[in-house]
């Protein structure tokens, strides 16, 4: 078994997830790259080579199931166990936020397919990819469970008119990331006794395909927070939602 920690970073071939990778690598930590895309994802680590940092790819696609299954065999015989687990990946068929706010996505208009691409891709899949290599994560001395979600998760902030996101209609995308906060919630729960340790991030209005031109935030700033989770010390906080060391409402 490895005595390095060992990352996986799904969605890692650009953006905040590469980000993640780049800034755990330079932690001393091996970043795995999760990827669809082949080519994508051995760019990405060559990369991250050329800034020093010994890195691996695997194809990672969440709407396959099979590499769930391939995902856990390469860690298991690779490495022996999985660190730290970064749920970085996925999709917004909404557009971004702010076109939101004129509500061209209403709820009432919104279709199946949006609805349901969208939760697949954002909760159903985070959900049965974690369940397959939980007993690699649990393998670790001290395991780290990442799920990247967005304040549009919090029911709080989406329901107050004094919020910054209280103007923004994307139905699909916020119902996704509250589902997945539900998760985190319920997977603390039952991991209570063990030395894993699981939370939700909202990475910031991050400069990106999904969060578009207007968004202030680099992605390397987006990293930060699930940086700050993957590498929490034995007496971090577990079941949590949080924005750098901001504790976000449910």
């Amino acid at each position: 078994m490895s005595e390095q920690k060992i990352a996986f970073i799904t969605g890692a071939n650009r953006g905040i997830g590469f980000e993640t990778a780049k800034k755990l690598g330079k932690l001393g930590i091996f970043p795995v790259i999760g990827s669809r895309n082949e080519d994508s994802g051995k760019a990405a680590v060559a990369k991250l080579k050329e800034e020093g940092i010994e890195s691996d790819y695997i194809k990672f696609d969440v709407s396959d199931k099979n590499d769930y299954a391939s995902a856990y065999d390469y860690f298991d015989k690779k490495f022996g166990k999985l660190d730290i687990l970064v749920n970085n990946a996925g999709l917004s068929l909404e557009g971004d936020p702010v076109s939101s706010f004129g509500n061209e996505f209403p709820v009432s208009k919104v279709s199946e397919e949006v609805l349901r691409d969208t939760m697949e891709a954002n909760f159903f899949a985070v959900v049965f990819s974690t369940q397959v290599l939980l007993p690699l994560i649990k393998k670790s001395d001290a395991g780290r469970i990442v799920n990247v979600s967005s304040t549009l998760g919090s029911l709080n902030l989406l329901t107050d008119p004094s919020s910054s996101v209280y103007g923004i209609k994307m139905f699909a995308y916020s119902t996704s990331k509250t589902a997945l906060n539900s998760f985190t919630v319920h997977l603390s729960n039952e991991l209570t006794d063990t030395n894993i340790k699981v939370n939700s991030v909202h990475p910031g209005w991050i400069h990106t395909e999904l969060g578009g031109s207007a968004a202030p935030m680099s992605p390397e700033d987006g990293a930060e927070t699930s940086v700050r989770l993957a590498t929490l010390p034995a007496d971090g906080p577990t079941g949590g939602y949080f924005h750098m060391d901001e504790t976000i409402a449910w």
